[in-house]
């Protein structure tokens, strides 16, 4: 259907017309031209024309007309060419352009409206990101806002990247039914349980290290961790003379296993300590009589062999570490449901001493080592010790650690100011290179910004985060990124179904 167009042309104007005639002139053939573009303009153009008065605006487009506009006329300026790299300096408001493809997807990046991808070990590994220094996490947030979600979708996922997941200590048994699901390990200890851990079982030997040189490493680690073991049950730091004791009796419960052709158990020990004068004949006078000094030792130790803490570690292991296993998880779902952390803490020490044979080993590839539910363990300082190691160590031993907790303030939780165990902690969350927040409650947002040093945008933001999604600081950048899940990991990741589920109906006979 043709369309009518209206056009506007200057008509012939005499040359002896007056100033005020060529005014009017010019006049009608503006508004002649004027009704012309009208009669151009789509129906919703004019519709938008056609505003009231005091709704149009006072002056047009291109701004205030006359002298008064202090213009000084029109201002054209050359085009200008930088890299993105300048850009992102001259205009701050421009969004982070991400890490990079390679890697975990996560979700999206709200800002820059892209995939989000996160791989601590190739980050650390190009150096695109100054002050990546480290390939650690710390995962914060309240309840139900989506973090174990995100946790498990990290282990998952990295599993198809060829990445093993080591869980020491699962408290509620989250991980399972993921690990069995993925075709990994899962160990359950606790009372009544068949599963049982010796922690004096030997490593096997690395390559090029002599059979004498790892004598001597086997040993060092057997008489940490008995110390932190027996440390744990006494509450308090051992003496002098009990260092002595441990370390005598070691070695008598290692020469007796070694010529039954058997392992060194905890119960050897603890029977050694109970007898102080063998203790005595295997010092040869040197350093005086034990005599009682190690009674306390003894019986600390007999409680995990005899006490209300046996059943786990008071014999041979039935389990063994499968390092080709693509999933390991410690069920610890069985422990400290009494309000006693004990029998956690003595379960993730040798669980801990268990799995580092695998974490030493060379060969071992890339790992994730993620401690769930770690407010638990901020209030002991040898869990905290053997952690910092972990931590220190990462980049040597090719493992990346996760450290999952409800809020920052549980850090401060590990001791008063400048006490051992607060150091340790605040060491961890120091040695993160990657911070991923949560929603977190309006009481906790100071204590956040003071622990990872957040802007007044970044406070107000965590304040408002709804359900899976986050804040990211890697090193200095920041990224809002929403976690996206697939359905069958939603399956995977409930930890609600309790909540959730209905009510079993009564029966009549119930009723």
């Amino acid at each position: 259907m043709p369309r009518n167009r209206a056009t506007a042309s200057p008509l012939f104007v005499p040359r002896k017309l007056s100033r005020a005639q060529q005014r009017a002139a010019r006049a009608e053939f503006a508004e002649a031209r004027t009704k012309a573009r009208r009669a151009e303009a789509p129906a919703e153009r004019r519709e938008a024309e056609g505003l009231a008065p005091e709704l149009q605006a006072t002056y047009p487009a291109s701004g205030r007309p006359g002298r008064a506009s202090a213009r000084g006329g029109k201002l054209r300026l050359p085009k200008h060419r930088m890299t993105t790299a300048v850009a992102g300096g001259a205009y701050p408001f421009l969004a982070e352009a991400g890490l990079g493809s390679d890697g975990v997807f996560v979700g999206r990046d709200l800002h820059a409206e892209g995939s989000f991808c996160f791989d601590p070990f190739t980050l650390y590994n190009s150096g695109r990101i100054e002050g990546f220094t480290n390939p650690n996490a710390a995962l914060c947030g309240v309840i139900g806002m989506g973090k174990s979600a995100l946790a498990k979708s990290i282990a998952t996922r990295s599993i198809a990247h060829g990445y093993k997941i080591y869980i020491p200590s699962d408290p509620k048994g989250e991980w399972s039914a993921l690990a069995r699901e993925l075709g990994g390990q899962t160990i359950a200890l606790g009372p009544g349980l068949p599963g049982k851990l010796n922690p004096l079982d030997a490593p096997p030997r690395p390559a090029g290290v002599s059979e004498e040189d790892w004598t001597g490493e086997i040993r060092k680690r057997r008489l940490l961790l008995l110390a932190s073991l027996a440390a744990t049950v006494l509450k308090r730091d051992l003496l002098p003379m009990e260092h002595t004791g441990l370390d005598v009796a070691l070695d008598l419960a290692v020469a007796d296993a070694e010529a039954a052709s058997t392992v060194p158990l905890l119960g050897d020990v603890a029977h050694a300590l109970g007898h102080p004068e063998r203790l005595d004949a295997a010092l040869g006078g040197e350093a005086g009589s034990l005599g009682r000094a190690v009674d306390d030792l003894a019986h600390a130790l007999r409680r995990l062999v005899h006490g209300d803490l046996s059943g786990m570690f008071d014999g041979p292991s039935t389990v063994s570490f499968n390092p080709d296993a693509p999933m390991l998880s410690i069920d610890l779902s069985r422990l400290g449901s009494s309000g006693d952390d004990t029998a956690l803490v003595l379960a993730m020490t040798c669980a801990s001493a268990w799995m580092e044979a695998a974490l030493a080993d060379p060969n071992g590839g890339r790992r994730w080592v993620i401690y769930d539910e770690a407010w638990r363990i901020m209030r002991h300082v040898g869990l905290l010790e053997r952690m910092q190691q972990q931590w220190k160590l990462s980049r040597g031993l090719g493992i990346a650690n996760l450290l999952i907790l409800h809020r920052l303030s549980d850090l401060l939780s590990a001791g008063d100011a400048g006490s051992r165990g607060r150091v340790l902690a605040e060491g961890l969350l120091a040695d993160c290179s990657t911070r991923i927040i949560y929603r977190q409650e309006p009481d906790q947002i100071a204590t956040s910004m003071a622990l990872l040093g957040l802007t007044g945008v970044e406070a107000q933001a965590i304040a408002a985060l709804p359900r899976g999604r986050g804040l990211w600081k890697v090193a200095g950048l920041s990224f809002i990124v929403q976690h996206i899940l697939h359905p069958n990991e939603r399956r995977l990741y409930d930890t609600d179904f309790r909540m959730a589920s209905k009510p079993n109906s009564l029966t009549p006979n119930q009723r």
